[in-house]
């Protein structure tokens, strides 16, 4: 079986990033991606130079594309089920939901994260009318009615704040939990109203919110907001590896993508397990990736 110099795990931004710059350095790599990064719900990406507005989808089509120029890049549209290392970490397979087994001498895992709300009716309206990034999407919901969900005191005080920038027609919801006076002070100073009531029901059509329906039956009118999700991996390839993570469960590194583990790199969300935009994945996809190239020269020269 050949020997792969690195397979890349997760086609997002980070894994294309990544698969772009080995791939001009005449490494021989694979990457992997099973269509699950979160961006797949966003309508248009926003805040990338040159790029503002594009299409996520035709952002990743334009990028596989140019994937093609390269001879030595393969891309399967497949889940990896498993990465197994051998000894001193020399070498990894790779297995996929197809059987397939691939092996290389390096790692890269971008698999990126997910959102988890404690309201499971968000995700009929995520990515059209809420979102949780105001810099990616303030712009577009400028002067509108809008209503800030999170309920944790820290995430409402700090969301609520940032979305006033782009609109002080602002509704608070804390589902159901308290807020200490001295956050009711510092909001309502601004006009902004309050409501510690727990949502019953969240109302509108083809994923655009036009109301929001409290325990208490009473009935707000809003047309989109920003939520604040909590953000898991969606799989264990981190730690099934050995990768050492921190109290708060962020991998470390060396800040370019190495991590404890010879041979394992990541790239993109995937270290911290908070969300960044597509221009930070990306870079930090290309960082990872001259990390990659620069040890596979130094070992080999």
């Amino acid at each position: 079986m050949d020997v792969l110099d690195c397979i890349v795990i997760g086609g997002g931004p980070a894994g294309l990033s990544a698969s772009l710059t080995l791939g001009r350095a005449r490494r021989k790599i694979a990457l992997f991606d099973d269509g699950t990064n979160r961006s797949r719900v966003t309508q248009a990406s926003h805040g990338f130079i040159t790029q503002d507005g594009i299409k996520p989808k035709e952002f990743k089509e334009t990028a596989l594309k140019e994937l093609e120029n390269y001879p030595t890049v393969s891309y399967f549209k497949e889940t990896v089920t498993e990465i197994i290392k051998a000894s001193a970490n020399e070498r990894f397979t790779v297995k996929s939901s197809t059987g397939k087994e691939l092996v290389a001498e390096k790692i890269v895992l971008a698999t990126g994260i997910h959102e988890r709300f404690s309201i499971p009716k968000i995700r009929e309206f995520y990515g059209k009318s809420l979102f949780s990034c105001p810099f990616c999407d303030g712009w577009e919901q400028r002067d509108k009615p809008l209503v800030v969900i999170a309920e944790k005191e820290e995430h409402i005080l700090h969301l609520t704040k940032m979305v006033y920038n782009w609109s002080q027609d602002l509704v608070a919801l804390t589902n159901g939990n308290p807020l200490s006076k001295e956050g009711q002070l510092e909001l309502k100073k601004h006009d902004i109203k309050i409501i510690t009531e727990k949502i019953k029901d969240l109302i509108g059509n083809d994923g655009y919110l036009e109301k929001i329906e409290l325990e208490n039956g009473e009935s707000i009118k809003r047309s989109g907001g920003f939520v604040a999700p909590s953000y898991y991996r969606p799989n264990h390839f981190a730690e099934a590896l050995g990768c050492e993570l921190d109290e708060e469960g962020i991998v470390k590194t060396d800040h370019v993508g190495r991590t404890s583990q010879k041979n394992v790199y990541i790239a993109g969300e995937t270290e911290r397990s908070k969300p960044a935009s597509i221009m930070i994945s990306a870079a930090k996809g290309n960082k990872t990736a001259v990390s990659v190239i620069t040890d596979i020269i130094m070992e080999r020269f």
